[in-house]
């Protein structure tokens, strides 16, 4: 969903349309965990296969707030976004619930630090 320029400052804005699963426990984190490893497996295969932009859990500024996990794919539509967060583990186990935004992503960058000597690589 690629929106016009609003005003000059936009105009050369990345403007990649992403979306963003909020996703909250709503099973005892014994259950979560004995899925864990599927989920992860989940994650690298979408990792692979370039639909997952970045993932992680999230903790709150406040204590006692429950953690929550961010996952932002690229998809074609909230229907599309729907199907792929239905395709983890947790959701279609149901022991995860989640939410989905569209987010268009304009401003920020990373680093990719690339050492020949070693072969190492780094991202800031």
């Amino acid at each position: 969903m690629v929106v016009a320029p609003a005003s000059p400052l936009t105009k050369d804005m990345l403007g990649m349309d992403l979306y963003v699963i909020f996703t909250r426990a709503c099973a005892p984190q014994e259950e979560i965990k004995k899925l864990l490893p599927k989920h992860l497996e989940r994650q690298v295969e979408l990792e692979k296969q370039g639909i997952l932009f970045a993932a992680g859990p999230m903790e709150a500024e406040e204590e006692g707030k429950p953690r929550t996990g961010m996952i932002i794919v690229r998809a074609r539509s909230f229907e599309h976004a729907r199907e792929i967060a239905m395709g983890d583990p947790f959701h279609a186990a149901g022991l995860r619930e989640f939410e989905i935004w569209n987010w268009l992503l304009n401003e920020g960058s990373f680093t990719v630090t690339l050492n020949y000597s070693d072969r190492s690589a780094a991202v800031e």
